[in-house]
């Protein structure tokens, strides 16, 4: 079956919880995961929930293990905690629950990036992977970085992978 007939079978409404990994950011201040959801609900998907965590990797590891065991989200949306200062540590939490890697998320996000930013793109840890039969996108903390990701990217496919995480 060509990706174009796995598309067709895709679900048009997906179920996400979005998690926004930040020291700092609050409600009135989480731009990035405000775009988040507003990006998915504009695209006729559903957000279950969402939260904001402190970049503790005990406390994203526990956030998100918690949502995949929730049946009714089938994709998690991280931003925040992906750069390579000694407080990022999004990356390292997630990656451990993660049964397969979608390495060509992360490749695509940066080269997609450095066509904005330029070589600053190197410095981004943006991933992408699957556990307990759901997706889980890990996305730097900058508004327009979780733009390009989402526009680009995750809305374009989302329904498809869903479908793939379902066979």
């Amino acid at each position: 079956m060509s990706h174009v007939e796995h598309q067709a079978q895709a679900p048009a409404s997906v179920a996400c919880y979005v998690l926004t990994v930040s020291d700092s950011r609050t409600p009135d201040t989480d731009l990035s995961g405000r775009a988040i959801r507003q990006l998915l609900e504009s695209s006729g998907h559903l957000v279950t929930g969402h939260a904001i965590v402190k970049d503790e990797p005990a406390q994203v590891t526990s956030h998100v293990r918690a949502h995949l065991a929730d049946p009714r989200t089938q994709v998690i949306i991280s931003t925040g905690g992906t750069g390579v200062t000694s407080r990022d540590g999004t990356f390292e939490a997630i990656d451990r629950v993660l049964e397969k890697r979608l390495d060509g998320f992360g490749e695509l996000f940066r080269m997609l990036s450095f066509q904005e930013i330029g070589a600053a793109a190197m410095l981004s840890r943006a991933t992408a992977g699957t556990a307990a039969r759901k997706a889980i996108f890990v996305l730097p903390g900058s508004e327009q970085a979780v733009r390009l990701a989402m526009t680009r990217l995750i809305l374009p496919e989302l329904g498809h992978v869903v479908q793939q995480l379902r066979r």
